[in-house]
């Protein structure tokens, strides 16, 4: 209902014959400007940049929004073709699995090369990107390329690029070369280097995290890079600082990091003028709560704060606590949260689940029905799973899937407390760095209390005992990109998981799958780097079936 506001998108082909193509919807930057002139009127939030505008305005409810908006479209292949007399099967048609064509009518109807077919979709009334050219060999290509990365700085177009599609021509190949999971083998992107932009590192602040790490953050000089303005970036740790040389004052050259993370690259040394100022981590940081220190442990990159569970990180444990990965207490977001600890009502876990109505009624933005809802969410969330339960105390080094693998090795809460680091390293996937922090958080007697506390509001389900490696997905690591269309992220990982499998963030040599969901991005790129094999949803569903 949306596509059909699109005035380049014709209601009505010029010829006689039922087509199915594919293409991209996108919005002109000078379309953007006026929507974001109109919403700053109306106190709305401003579109970072056009393809998030466009994204969004696709998948309104509304098909009068996405009119007004004034979407544009570029169409540049034919899936299937047939003549109004002919039989359309759609359900063999999903470019995500293959290109699957009648031979037949394809003989007949899709041209032979990719030039003839963007000509004939201009026939049938499709609107199709005039910035072509046919190239004989390598060379032609990489011209092409250099020319346009110059005319994308010039901005001479009304929509953003960031490299161009370079495609074999022939149909026959195309179809001889078929697709990967996700990708064509007859197309790749051939993108820009990544854009990068100059600035001045004004100062550095010191965050510090639920765990009580510290991390640096850079304040810049506000700068557009990449489609959205940018005024802070991460420095990691000090010894990223001393490998960059950066001090306070330098300019120095930012990129966005995959299109997304502000990334400081390097320092222009040349343009010091002697005023610049070395960055020294603190001793001391009121946010560290209790004494303050601040300290570095041998063996890890990261400061902390030496008291941990105080200060900002204590909000942010609060927070992490009552999230979807731990308890998953409806309602019960950030604000709230700050709100119970600057009014005192709670001071520790335990105290989330003797919260009585008493205290809630009569606090900003709470009623009775108000108060009687997230009392209700609270007492639903008083049973809990093992492994959601490890998650939830912010114990450092331990993440879901962590959990999850000492949760099934161990079985009950009880076994994980009385475990040494030996027994703990013996578990697949626990390394010693791992089993230490789990050993020592254990053994420490306001650890212990929480715990004991935390007991006599919930209830923890034992997990299942589980030797990974006799499950049918044992010792398999899995890394999940894009967004499925049958199933949740989580429930996905919950899969996966139940078959023995690890769930991993991150792409590396040991990644056994890359599941490809819609729009799965750099970590698609990183795994045809590395050889690690990819699949798509249809596949991945066969596997935890």
């Amino acid at each position: 209902h949306n596509v059909r506001t699109i005035e380049s998108v014709p209601l009505r082909l010029a010829k006689e014959v039922d087509v199915i193509v594919e293409g991209e919807v996108w919005l002109g930057e000078t379309e953007l400007a006026r929507i974001n002139k109109e919403r700053a009127k109306t106190g709305e939030q401003q579109f970072a940049n056009p393809r998030n505008a466009a994204a969004g305005s696709i998948r309104q409810l509304d098909p009068k929004i996405a009119a007004a908006r004034h979407l544009d479209s570029f169409i540049y292949d034919i899936a299937k073709i047939g003549d109004k007399r002919q039989e359309t099967r759609q359900n063999d048609l999903s470019r995500s699995v293959g290109r699957a064509r009648d031979k037949k009518q394809e003989t007949k109807k899709i041209p032979d090369t990719q030039t003839e077919e963007l000509a004939f979709l201009k026939e049938l009334g499709f609107k199709v990107n005039p910035h072509h050219a046919l190239c004989g060999d390598i060379e032609e290509v990489i011209a092409f390329w250099r020319k346009w990365q110059k005319e994308s700085r010039r901005g001479k177009e009304d929509y953003w690029l960031d490299g161009i599609v370079v495609k074999v021509n022939e149909k026959k190949q195309q179809d001889a070369l078929g697709f990967t999971g996700k990708a064509p083998r007859f197309a790749i992107a051939f993108k820009f280097p990544a854009e990068q932009v100059t600035t001045v590192l004004k100062d550095v602040v010191f965050q510090v995290g639920r765990t009580g790490v510290v991390t640096p953050v850079a304040e810049l000089e506000p700068v557009s890079v990449g489609g959205s303005v940018v005024s802070r970036a991460t420095l990691h740790n000090e010894d990223e600082i001393a490998r960059l040389e950066v001090r306070i004052g330098d300019t120095v050259v930012l990129q966005k990091a995959g299109d997304v993370i502000p990334d400081i690259v390097e320092v222009v040394k040349d343009m010091r003028t002697g005023h610049e100022k070395k960055i020294h981590f603190p001793a001391h940081l009121p946010e560290c709560g209790g004494d303050g220190r601040v300290v570095r442990l041998a063996g890890e990159a990261a400061h902390r704060c030496a008291v941990s569970g105080a200060g900002v990180s204590r909000a942010r444990q609060f927070h992490h606590f009552v999230s979807k990965k731990a308890f998953n207490i409806d309602g019960l977001g950030p604000q709230i949260v700050n709100l119970l600890l600057d009014e005192n009502l709670i001071s520790s876990f335990a105290d989330i689940f003797t919260l009585k109505k008493e205290n809630l009624v009569g606090l900003p933005g709470f009623g009775e029905k108000a108060a009687d809802n997230l009392l209700a969410a609270i007492e639903k969330s008083r049973r809990v799973e093992l492994p959601k339960f490890l998650v939830a105390l912010s114990i450092p080094q331990v993440g879901e899937e962590t959990a999850e693998d000492v949760a099934h090795a161990f079985g009950s809460l009880e076994a994980i407390e009385k475990a040494s680091r030996e027994e703990l390293e013996k578990v697949d996937g626990i390394g010693g760095v791992v089993a230490e922090a789990l050993s020592e958080w254990f053994r420490k007697e306001a650890n212990s209390t929480v715990v004991k506390n935390l007991l006599k509001q919930v209830t923890v389900h034992a997990a299942k005992k589980i030797d990974k490696k006799s499950l049918p997905l044992g010792g398999k690591t899995f890394v999940l990109t894009g967004t499925l269309a049958s199933l949740s992220r989580d429930e996905a990982k919950e899969r996966i998981r139940a078959l023995g499998g690890d769930v991993s963030g991150s792409v590396s040599k040991e990644t056994d799958y890359v599941v490809l969901g819609a729009d799965p991005g750099g970590k698609y790129d990183k795994a045809k780097k590395l050889g690690v094999k990819t699949i798509d949803e249809k596949e991945f569903l066969e596997m935890v079936r």
